[in-house]
């Protein structure tokens, strides 16, 4: 059974950090590339970042650039999200998500598996 399971969410005020991970199983998740999409209160969902398989290149979108960091370790099946200078606009479910990073970043709703989320809040 393939599970991805994302943790680390949280209340944070503006400028505060976080650490979100995604632990993966059941499919082999080195051949992956992988992503983290989050998605507002009425909002449609939003490619934030990805990460290709093998870790060796990563991007972002423009309102993570700076303040956002991906990354995995295959070893551990294990995606993660540092999230720096974290500002309200950032208050949203995240997920976890398989797929080409072409693909996903266009249209969040052709990504593969998807975790169950992780509610990041940003307010004072």
């Amino acid at each position: 059974e393939v599970q991805l399971v994302e943790s680390g969410g949280g209340l944070v005020q503006p400028g505060g950090s976080l650490r979100l991970s995604c632990a993966a199983s059941g499919f082999t998740f080195g051949s992956y590339d992988m992503s983290w999409v989050r998605q507002a209160p009425g909002e449609g969902p939003e490619w934030v970042s990805g990460i290709l398989s093998g870790g060796g290149s990563t991007d972002y979108a423009d309102s993570a650039k700076g303040r956002f960091t991906i990354s995995r370790d295959n070893a551990k099946n294990t995606l993660y999200l540092q999230m720096n200078s974290l500002k309200p606009e950032d208050t949203a479910v995240y997920y976890c998500v398989t797929g080409r990073i072409g693909i996903v970043r266009k249209d969040p709703a052709r990504s593969g598996y998807r975790g169950q989320g992780t509610q990041v809040t940003v307010s004072s």
